[in-house]
């Protein structure tokens, strides 16, 4: 009875792997891979382990989860940020898996499986006595990368909370990337920088005692994998993917792993970007 009910088992989680294979084009079945682009400077969601040079993070370890599910590789090329949404477009990967926000610009080309939230935060060494809140950085120096939302939100933000009040506005100063941003604050040529809130709790977490949190997300955010908008099969079979992972709690496993709780989704979206 015992090996009777394995097998079955077995056999119903075989057909779910399966019809979710065969929700994948022909051309990504019959060649055996999804080609995925990522640039790993990002941790906890994507970066190179010291010890090894090898990609991990949060956004490898659902790729791989989401290549098993589906019965197929994912096959993991790296780029530039700025090159990820063209490189779909012109072919050289099919699927971006690289925390990148969902908005609506970006809507226009691309469509995304939404699968954290996530919003940018100020933070600031916690050296920074005269710093305690979001409101003590109108007419401060503020980093963060600048290809990103970011710019745009933090001079949206000090408009309406800054400059409104009658203060000076923050001056946002763009930099290379998150970890060029916590490198100008360490040096002291920043008084404070913005980043995903999804990474604070991992810096804070890995370097006690050096950060101050500010406040609250500026704004409510998705991140979401990417796909072209021309390639509904993809996304939908990479939708079905997660949601089954959502059901069946290998999300949560990666989630909990990488401490991203207070990020997590239960439900997946597409385009939930606003």
């Amino acid at each position: 009875m015992k090996k009777s009910l394995l097998l079955m088992a077995l056999t119903a989680a075989s057909v779910c792997q399966v019809v979710q294979a065969d929700e994948l084009p022909q051309d990504i079945i019959d060649r055996g891979y999804i080609s995925a682009a990522i640039v790993p400077n990002y941790p906890p969601m994507e970066f190179k382990d010291p010890a090894t040079n090898q990609i991990t993070g949060f956004d490898y370890d659902l790729g791989v989860a989401l290549g098993e599910k589906l019965g197929i590789e994912i096959r993991w090329e790296e780029t530039a940020f700025e090159q990820m949404i063209s490189g779909l477009k012109t072919g050289r990967s099919e699927l971006v898996l690289s925390g990148m926000t969902d908005t609506p610009e970006r809507q226009k080309v691309v469509d995304f499986i939404d699968y954290l939230q996530t919003g940018p935060q100020f933070y600031t060494m916690l050296r920074n006595d005269g710093i305690e809140a979001p409101l003590d950085l109108c007419g401060k120096n503020v980093g963060g990368s600048r290809r990103t939302t970011y710019p745009d939100e933090v001079k949206a933000w000090s408009a309406a909370n800054c400059e409104a009040a009658g203060k000076p506005a923050i001056t946002f100063v763009g930099t290379e990337g998150s970890a060029d941003a916590r490198a100008q604050l360490r040096q002291g040529r920043l008084d404070a920088a913005v980043q995903g809130s999804e990474t604070l709790p991992y810096f804070s977490s890995n370097e006690p005692d050096t950060y101050r949190i500010l406040g609250k997300p500026l704004s409510r955010q998705y991140t979401g994998m990417a796909v072209s908008n021309e390639n509904e099969a993809l996304r939908d079979a990479l939708a079905s993917a997660l949601d089954s992972m959502i059901e069946d709690g290998t999300y949560q496993q990666i989630i909990e792993k990488w401490g991203l709780q207070e990020s997590a989704v239960e439900k997946v979206s597409i385009n939930a970007g606003t």
